[in-house]
């Protein structure tokens, strides 16, 4: 009796009809029809094979050799390539489910670190398995040469468990959605007429829009689309005074404290709320940034003004809010100078800043931005850094917009194969960037093969630009159009290392080559937008999860490599990277240029002592953007707070010098946004572990 050891270890008995059928399927697949006896024949020759090895026991594996042996001997080699070619998807089918299986295995025990605000309840690891298996359904339906550039890391397509579903981020137009209602699904919600109802509903939009995307989301103008809902509570208080028979000559002072204090019970439930709420099936509270600081009116200011005392309040124990982010813009004749009117509200966002690492700074007089804000429209951007102003299809600006889908480069990969040859990695570099391409269009045929109804509250209720005239069956192609599909780069200093042995931050040199290699990719970019009429963009990545996937790929490759592949991450984009002994100023003046060039989006982190001064941090931004055509800058330093009584601590304090506890939590900035220090990915964890403050914290010798 013949056994087969099949590949779980199981011992069954030698079936010949499951070879008969096999073979027979593969000549049907050629278009072969195979007479009964030349099957038979075939099937008999099988046998012959198996009795020559003169084993009790053959594995299925050997089985499948014997049968196509027995193909090609018998001169049907059309069948026995059909046959191998079964073998072979079914082996990739097998491949994919084991890794599937282990993954949801590994996710039961706890949610991957890829994205660090997800949490790890059960909707986490429920939402985390569903986006694994649609992972491998996306792999295994692309073009095979798209798959295996993201399998073997010369590429990553971010959010793949998405690629065929939905798209990435949206600066949500969020005035003009208050002022005329929306519907979420389950009835109309009118125009709200008082702050309080216009603040809630602006985090039922941020979780909204979330619930229908997987990336992050904006108030582009929060400060300015709340201020109109001032002047409405005003005249209900004074209405309500008036009912209540206060005298006139009291009414004005003491309608002024009234709608502050409403004001300020608006903007902390804004607070509360974008830490609370949740959307995603519940894994995870909304990736929020809100945009302030040019307020257009007194009542824009005492929103803005309100909004970021609220925010420096922290949570109910004083505990730090990790969202939304915050992006103060700052703009000379406005906000920066100490003449200009709201010169207070910069040192309010400077010296909450300081305290909670929120707000991070937008430089409006940067040219890029100047550019827009002069023609009358109000540049943003994200926590995250998502970006975007120009628009080859229409009206610019940034209002009902966002990044579709972005692809990274793996940048240092393609210097280790140049091996020091300048001229060869850019020609590599050009075949990663059409393959870039290539991916994106790809992603785009799927994406506009959506409908308005697979995304009903962003298209559905004409959040994005291009969906205004859309019906629930029309394509989503239009919306398409309007945003922006990003090629990012990660690693730009390891790819300068690994060509010439120093990075950008090191050697002039070498920092010119790092400029040539970025404006490379942006002039790619930008003729793929005049090619194909979409709007393409150059990504400064903020890899998260991608920090330590990429670098493992090429230690696996290529061994370790001194300042290369010798640690757990690749730095982040063009940033100088987070070890390296250097100046607040020269790390300005490095990475400054490269803003201008990263036109889907750019930021660029410094890093100091804990607990620094409002001042300290006026200094760091003034001689940034006064100095510099910088155009997105925030300050990072650790955050430590008890969290029995939520006390903040030094860095040196191991138990709470209020209550004596020793629950401590630390606070860290992950790629744009901040996080539980508990719950960073292994990369980005050795890479915080890496960070060192710059050698002049005090930058008083900047100021003018």
């Amino acid at each position: 009796m013949l056994y087969v050891v099949k590949r779980d270890g199981r011992r069954v008995e030698f079936n010949i009809e499951k070879i008969t059928h096999a073979i027979k399927g593969a000549a049907i697949e050629q278009g072969l029809n195979l007479k009964t006896s030349q099957i038979v024949g075939a099937v008999q020759k099988v046998i012959t094979y198996i009795e020559m090895t003169e084993k009790e026991e053959i594995t299925v594996e050997e089985i499948q050799n014997l049968v196509e042996k027995a193909l090609g001997d018998s001169g049907y080699e059309k069948v026995a390539t059909a046959y191998s070619n079964y073998r072979n998807e079914r082996t990739r089918v097998r491949e994919i489910k084991s890794d599937l299986m282990k993954a949801i295995q590994q996710i039961g025990v706890e949610t991957d670190r890829d994205n660090a605000n997800v949490g790890n309840n059960f909707s986490s690891k429920l939402l985390r398995i569903a986006s694994e298996s649609n992972k491998w359904h996306n792999l295994a339906a692309m073009p095979k040469s798209l798959a295996k550039a993201h399998e073997t890391g010369d590429l990553y397509y971010h959010d793949l468990d998405s690629y065929n579903l939905t798209i990435n981020c949206l600066h949500i137009p969020t005035k003009e959605l208050l002022e005329r209602g929306f519907n979420t699904g389950y009835g109309t919600i009118n125009a709200p007429r008082r702050i309080e109802t216009a603040a809630e509903l602006s985090c039922i939009l941020l979780q909204s829009t979330q619930n229908d995307m997987f990336g992050g989301q904006s108030h582009p103008d929060f400060d300015n689309d709340m201020g109109i809902f001032i002047e409405p509570t005003r005249q209900e208080i004074i209405k309500e005074l008036k009912e209540l028979g206060v005298d006139e000559e009291k009414i004005q002072e003491v309608v002024e404290k009234k709608l502050r204090a409403r004001v300020r019970q608006a903007m902390q439930g804004v607070v509360y709320n974008l830490n609370t709420m949740h959307s995603r099936a519940g894994s995870q509270v909304p990736f929020s940034s809100v945009n302030l600081g040019i307020p257009n009116t007194k009542e824009a200011a005492l929103v803005c003004e309100i909004f970021l005392e609220e925010y420096e309040k922290g949570l109910g124990k004083g505990e730090q809010p990790i969202f939304p982010n915050i992006i103060f813009r700052v703009k000379d004749g406005v906000n920066r100078e100490k003449d200009d009117p709201y010169f207070y509200l910069y040192q309010l966002a400077c010296k909450v800043a300081a305290r909670r690492m929120n707000p991070t700074f937008m430089n409006v007089d940067a040219d890029y931005n100047k550019e827009y804000y002069d023609r009358g429209y109000m540049p943003a951007t994200m926590g995250c850094r998502t970006y975007l102003m120009s628009n080859i299809n229409g009206e610019p600006g940034c209002k009902g917009r966002g990044n579709i889908a972005p692809t990274t480069i793996n940048l240092p990969r393609i210097a280790l194969h140049a091996n020091k040859d300048i001229n060869l990695f850019f020609e590599i570099f050009k075949e990663k960037l059409d393959l870039s391409k290539e991916s994106l269009m790809h992603r785009y045929n799927i994406l506009k093969g959506l409908r308005v109804k697979d995304l009903p509250f962003i298209a559905g209720q004409f959040l994005m630009k291009g969906s205004e005239e859309l019906a629930p069956d029309d394509s989503i192609e239009p919306i398409l159009k309007q945003g922006t599909w990003g090629i990012g780069f990660i690693g730009l200093a390891e790819t300068l290392v690994a060509l010439t042995g120093k990075h950008h931050g090191q050697n002039q040199e070498t920092r010119e080559l790092g400029y040539k290699i970025i404006s490379f990719l942006r002039e790619t970019t930008d003729r793929f937008t005049q090619e194909t009429k979409l709007n393409w963009s150059t990504y400064a990545t903020p890899a998260e999860g991608l920090s330590g996937k990429f670098i493992k790929q090429d230690q696996k490759m290529f061994g370790i490599i001194p300042g290369v592949t010798d640690k757990e991450y690749y730095t982040n984009s063009y940033h100088v990277p987070v070890g390296c002994s250097i100046s607040i100023k020269d790390k300005v003046d490095i990475e400054a240029p490269y803003h201008k060039l990263c036109n889907g989006g750019h930021i660029s982190y410094l890093e100091v002592d804990d607990n620094p001064k409002g001042e300290d941090i006026m200094d760091i931004i003034n001689y940034s953007f006064r100095s510099t055509n910088i155009g997105y800058v925030g300050v990072n330093f650790h955050i430590r707070y008890c969290r029995a009584c939520g006390e903040p601590l030094h860095s040196n304090e191991s138990k709470c010098p209020k209550c004596g506890g020793n629950d401590i939590q630390g606070i860290s900035r992950v790629t744009g946004y901040l996080s539980l220090d508990e719950r960073f990915g292994a990369g980005k964890y050795y890479e915080r572990k890496d960070r060192i403050t710059h050698t002049d914290t005090h930058v008083n010798t900047y100021k003018r």
